[in-house]
């Protein structure tokens, strides 16, 4: 199984969209010290949302489609529905 997955990093207010195999693993990897990449600024980072696929190729298409304008919309609405949740009584 494939994955399209959403980070949310809270201390920056930061989304990153990605996709991968093995989620619990490549979260780790996003949040480990030997991460020298973008995500490496913006740590910690939690997985706010995820998606299943049965192939890698729709998995992508799901991933490139998060990261239009559209999806990207969509995505801040997954966060601000988390935050209102998390200030709910």
């Amino acid at each position: 199984m494939y994955f399209t997955y959403v980070l949310y990093s809270s201390t920056f207010n930061k989304i990153y969209v990605g996709q991968t195999c093995d989620l619990n693993q490549r979260l780790e990897t996003h949040n480990g010290i030997e991460n020298t990449g973008w995500t490496s600024h913006f740590q910690p980072w939690e997985m706010i949302y995820f998606e299943e696929f049965t192939s890698r190729t729709e998995a992508i298409k799901r991933e490139n489609s998060l990261k239009t304008a559209r999806g990207r919309m969509f995505v801040w609405e997954l966060v601000k529905n988390k935050l209102n949740a998390q200030t709910l009584p």
